[in-house]
């Protein structure tokens, strides 16, 4: 039997509710099973006793339908209801459900009405027109749809950072086993750390390429072989993404390193530089002069001084002024992990985190954090159990006295508050002056764009209990192209109101984009790298966000959260000062 612990349950029952809505099931059955798997995830007592000893349907909101199902599962690892759903309902439903704005009721709906069963029939029915006087959907929607198709497949085939990165390492350590490789390295856009990338590229050394080659495609990993050269193989994995694999003699791997790191426009304005010196650049070498004699170099350091250059880290390799400022020797001093002292966006159980407050706190102290944000959702977010004013009052107290019995760790009281339509917060101002904190975020009606998504985020910045500005884009990497405001606009609003601009870390935001760093910079802003935390484990998510802040030229003084503890406390008195004025 395959163990199953809760969070799989959990995911399991949730997967049960949207199949039941794509059979068009009644709420409450629906609700039931969303209900179950939210309290499956915040059980402090261990699931599989409960099953045992028949304690499961115990628990408030169980009953005893759902109470077999979780016994089931959890005792057998399998659940014939939930096969039998599965096996009940087109493949092609689900994957319907990736188009922005599509829910499961209106996925059955497209079913039950114009039979619709895959993207393709659905993508042909929009350029039919047949969903423009189809009742729940209507001309925008049926133009709002064709567009989230366009977007799937614009990005078909690409994969977000933090679920490449895992299987790149796990293939890097297979490889290492090779003893006839030398040195190896991850290269191409996952070691420029793009947030989205297509493939996996390594790099290695050896003066054995048949048997390394023969050693790489017999890995459990690979699935099959593209193709197989002695230079070059690439093949497939079992994660569906393909990995290319490129071998160099040992003399020449910082050259090659440094070619196939890219990118395409960095190595581009390399090769002008080289050529302006008299010298030659590829991936076998730097070569000088008519007889083209190599310019010996052992690492990329060396390589970049040869061409009269400072090191210029990977991430930075974009052509976006990285050569002429490691030229001055003017690059900046880019921001660490390590820098971090503590992180805010955090949610509790209070909302829909899974975890309490301590559990979060024991997890920060590990992380190496000095104190923790906490920023549950406003009362507009029913979706997500937003926080009614008594359950305000009662996690405030909660986080004081935690505060008053921990001198060593501290937590701040936040709010992420719901930025309404016409730009105006989700709770009043005798509310929000309650919090160490507010960060304002857009979480309904993303079709406002352009302007009046600007004039929405600006309003929300221009009320003095705003400390930060959540996920300003909106965007979901590979799933949501967000609400597009003008970004030097908000950028210079948020200057002007002292209200900082989160770098989300989630993964799948990395929002505010890496592109717009260099000039929130030079405006003298500043961001919070927060990684939107639901989970304990989320809480690394950080560093993605420093990832991308570096990649952006960001230096400590540019983040927020390198600051200690007390200078954290003086900022959010002083902001709090501006507000009694």
């Amino acid at each position: 039997m395959v163990p199953i612990n809760k969070e799989t349950v959990a995911q399991i029952l949730r997967e049960i509710a949207v199949l039941l809505e794509l059979k068009g099931e009644n709420q409450f059955k629906v609700r039931a099973y969303l209900n179950g798997a939210r309290t499956i995830e915040v059980l402090d007592q261990d699931l599989k006793e409960l099953v045992e000893t028949g304690k499961i349907t115990d628990i408030k909101g169980i009953g005893k339908g759902l109470g077999d199902n979780i016994r089931e599962l959890v005792l057998t690892g399998n659940l014939d209801y939930y096969q039998e759903l599965k096996s009940s309902i087109p493949p092609g439903l689900l994957d319907m459900l990736r188009i922005p704005g599509l829910g499961p009721k209106k996925v059955y709906r497209l079913y039950q009405t114009l039979g619709i069963t895959s993207i393709r029939e659905l993508e042909y029915a929009c350029k039919e027109n047949r969903l423009s006087d189809l009742k729940g959907f209507g001309p925008k929607s049926q133009g709002n749809i064709l567009r989230g198709i366009e977007h799937i497949k614009k990005f078909q085939g690409q994969f977000i950072y933090a679920e490449v990165i895992p299987k790149a390492y796990n293939i890097l350590e297979a490889l290492k086993g090779c003893s006839e490789i030398k040195e190896i390295s991850i290269a191409g856009s996952l070691r420029r750390f793009r947030e989205v990338v297509k493939d996996i590229d390594l790099v290695a050394s050896t003066e054995n390429e048949e048997k390394v080659m023969d050693y790489f495609i017999k890995l459990p990993q690979v699935i099959e072989v593209i193709n197989k050269g002695s230079t070059k193989t690439s093949v497939t994995l079992e994660s569906g993404i393909n990995c290319d694999l490129r071998l160099v003699k040992p003399s020449l791997f910082s050259y090659a390193l440094h070619h196939f790191t890219g990118s395409k426009e960095h190595n581009t304005v390399m090769r002008h530089r080289a050529k302006s010196m008299g010298i030659k650049i590829n991936e076998y070498g730097l070569f000088k002069g008519e007889k083209e004699e190599l310019i010996k170099v052992n690492n990329e350091e060396e390589f970049f001084k040869a061409l009269g250059l400072s090191y210029i880290p990977p991430e930075l390799r974009e052509n976006m002024g990285e050569i002429e400022a490691a030229e001055k020797n003017t690059l900046p001093e880019l921001v660490k992990y390590q820098d971090i002292q503590g992180v805010f966006h955090i949610h509790t159980n209070y909302s829909d985190g899974r975890n309490t407050l301590a559990q979060l706190v024991e997890e920060a102290k590990k992380a190496g954090y000095k104190y923790l944000g906490i920023a549950d959702h406003s009362q507009s977010a029913i979706y997500a159990n937003g926080l009614q004013l008594e359950q305000i009052k009662r996690q405030r107290a909660e986080i004081q006295e935690f505060n008053e019995k921990n001198p060593d760790f501290y937590v701040f009281s936040g709010i992420e508050v719901d930025i309404h339509s016409d730009g105006t917060l989700d709770y009043p101002d005798n509310v929000l002056e309650l919090f160490d904190f507010v960060i304002a975020s857009i979480h309904s009606n993303f079709t406002l764009t352009g302007e009046k998504a600007t004039q929405r985020l600006i309003k929300a910045m221009e009320n003095p209990y705003v400390t930060m500005l959540g996920h300003p884009t909106g965007r979901i990497l590979l799933g949501r192209q967000g609400y597009e405001p003008d970004m030097e606009e908000i950028i210079k609003s948020a200057k002007a109101n002292n209200v900082i601009i989160e770098l989300n870390s989630s993964p799948y935001r990395l929002d505010i984009d890496w592109r717009y760093l260099r000039a929130l910079k030079e405006w003298g802003g500043m961001v919070s790298i927060n990684p939107d935390a639901h989970r304990v484990e989320e809480l690394y998510d950080t560093y993605y966000g420093v990832q991308m802040a570096r990649k952006g030229w960001l230096e400590k003084e540019n983040v927020f959260n390198t600051r200690s503890v007390e200078e954290v406390k003086k900022y959010l008195q002083q902001k709090r000062g501006r507000k009694n004025e």
